[in-house]
């Protein structure tokens, strides 16, 4: 059973990640459709600008949500790094429980915002914002789960996998 849940769980991320390499790739071809259409046939589009705009922030959004691992997220560690691993830990928990009750607190906020925006469209595309905006409700349901997986595995005395200060990475 575990086995085929973390086979699972790489595929999901698997499939994350082709999200993310979509998202990115039709942002740049409206990018470069965008710099022809203005530099090359001296028509400004406008559709291009805020296609690129909204990729950009699901991209973002998406990736940290879904693909980015927790080893990889930029961290403060001036502290942390210089006391003993309970302390480490204890540091962690709090850090983590804060997460959680602060996100689930804005919650129902995000929710009713987010729904209220069904009432307006972007300018070009004419997209609701009610569907652009529902990124950040996945965004923050995913850094609540998230943060109670790491609380979780605090308490079970493992320590989150973070690289090195000063070791040099692509993330594989």
């Amino acid at each position: 059973m575990h086995s085929s849940l973390r086979k699972a769980g790489a595929w999901l991320r698997r499939r994350a990640e082709n999200v993310a390499v979509a998202l990115l790739a039709v942002m740049f071809v409206a990018f470069i459709v965008q710099i022809v259409f203005r530099y090359l046939f001296n028509f400004p589009i406008g559709w291009t600008s805020e296609l690129t705009t909204i990729l950009w922030l699901w991209l973002v959004l998406w990736g940290s949500a879904f693909v980015l691992r927790d080893n990889e997220e930029i961290r403060f560690d001036l502290i942390s790094g210089k006391v003993g691993r309970r302390a480490r830990v204890a540091m962690g928990i709090i850090t983590a429980v804060s997460i959680v009750i602060l996100y689930a607190m804005s919650l129902p906020a995000t929710l009713s915002y987010v729904s209220f925006m069904k009432v307006e469209k972007t300018s070009y595309l004419k997209i609701r914002f009610d569907w652009l905006d529902s990124i950040y409700v996945l965004f923050v349901l995913a850094v609540i789960v998230r943060h109670l997986w790491i609380v979780a595995r605090l308490l079970r005395g493992k320590e989150s996998e973070a690289g090195a200060p000063t070791e040099v990475s692509s993330g594989l």
